[in-house]
């Protein structure tokens, strides 16, 4: 829906849900009338990489998964077990809440050792998942694969930088229990790997806690955010992005930019519904995007 926290400012969630005409219409007033509620603004980092490219959303048989962006690429290889297993590449929104919440701890207390028990558990229910049944297996295997693949970005900006430590977790999280897949638990505490939380100091992107609960489940949207939330507060005029561009950013398990385009343009809306300063524009050959205030205008922590 247009102007869609401009209507509920007007006449309420009510009236607004009422007024939407599709199941993602009325998903985005609900969010959209989440984020106006909420008075204050929490603060969120993730890498400038992330911003550019993305994880994939859904689970990749692969070993090696790749994203291409005009000027950033990423490039995640699988983990392996002793025994020469694939653990398998991260994915989908779980693995995204983990490198929030991992790379947010680590900038706010200047420590890569960051806590993955209690705290992250703590942090994890107050972004909407809580930590039992379905959901702690699911993020038991995020947290198994985000920790032992070995991730890199390339900058293409006068020249390529390069993590020498492709690892984002430095020695990894280990599992315990007799059987690790089925019981076992990880350690209390990891360290992000130096060369990556160096480049995460040198390269910060501010987004707000709150949207990306808001978003919740829908991965793509999560990256449309952070995408926007790096972009839009540095522009100086309206930049238009191709289909092209954004298929190569977030088209991933896409072969063509049209296929994409539905699936795209919902979690699109979704996205603008959780950042109400944004200023997009839609039209046949991508988006325009305008300048617009900050994602998280006001901090509070």
């Amino acid at each position: 829906m247009r102007n869609v926290h401009q209507l509920l400012l007007h006449f309420g969630v009510h009236a607004v849900k009422a007024m939407a005409e599709t199941p993602s219409d009325r998903r985005a007033v609900e969010i959209a009338a989440t984020v106006l509620a909420e008075e204050d603004a929490t603060l969120g980092i993730t890498h400038a990489g992330f911003a550019m490219t993305s994880l994939p959303h859904k689970r990749v048989d692969e070993p090696m998964w790749k994203r291409v962006s005009p000027h950033t690429s990423l490039v995640v290889f699988s983990g392996y077990t002793k025994d020469g297993q694939q653990i398998g590449v991260p994915y989908g929104s779980v693995a995204r809440m983990i490198l929030l919440y991992l790379q947010t701890e680590a900038v706010k207390t200047g420590n890569a050792v960051v806590e993955l028990g209690g705290s992250m558990s703590a942090w994890m229910a107050r972004m909407g998942m809580n930590n039992g049944g379905k959901n702690y297996q699911l993020l038991r295997e995020q947290v198994r694969r985000l920790s032992s693949c070995r991730l890199t970005f390339y900058f293409d900006s006068n020249g390529i930088e390069q993590f020498e430590n492709g690892a984002f977790i430095s020695g990894g999280a280990s599992m315990t229990g007799s059987h690790a897949g089925e019981g076992g638990s990880w350690q209390e505490y990891v360290r992000l790997d130096e060369g990556f939380l160096k480049s995460l100091r040198d390269h910060p992107v501010p987004v707000r806690e709150e949207a990306i609960r808001a978003i919740g489940s829908r991965s793509m949207s999560i990256d449309i955010y952070i995408w926007l939330a790096y972009r839009l507060h540095v522009l100086s005029k309206p930049t238009p992005v191709s289909w092209m561009a954004l298929h190569g950013q977030f088209g991933g398990g896409f072969k063509a930019p049209r296929q994409m385009k539905p699936k795209f343009l919902e979690a699109l809306s979704v996205a603008l519904a959780a950042y109400p300063e944004a200023r997009i524009e839609v039209d046949p050959a991508g988006l325009i995007l305008h300048p617009s205030r900050p994602a998280i205008p006001k901090l509070t922590h």
